[in-house]
């Protein structure tokens, strides 16, 4: 799945995705538990991150066309 495409489903809250995954109907081992963790973990701060830089980019072309303008 691409980031633009998890960008757009819609999130629940990080606690309640790891009340699922600890509560969920296969019982997990403690190594794939934490590995099940970590990928939660890591693809959140993965869109996270590239939010971020998408807002950062967007405010610097917004600053540059007003430069522009003027």
């Amino acid at each position: 799945m691409t980031q633009q495409a998890e960008a757009s489903r819609p999130q629940i809250p990080l606690q309640d995705r790891l009340r699922q995954l600890l509560d969920g109907p296969v019982a997990l081992d403690k190594r794939a538990l934490l590995g099940t963790l970590y990928a939660e973990v890591s693809r959140r701060e993965t869109l996270a991150y590239t939010a971020g830089w998408n807002d950062a980019l967007a405010t610097t072309r917004r600053g540059h066309r007003r430069d522009d303008d003027a």
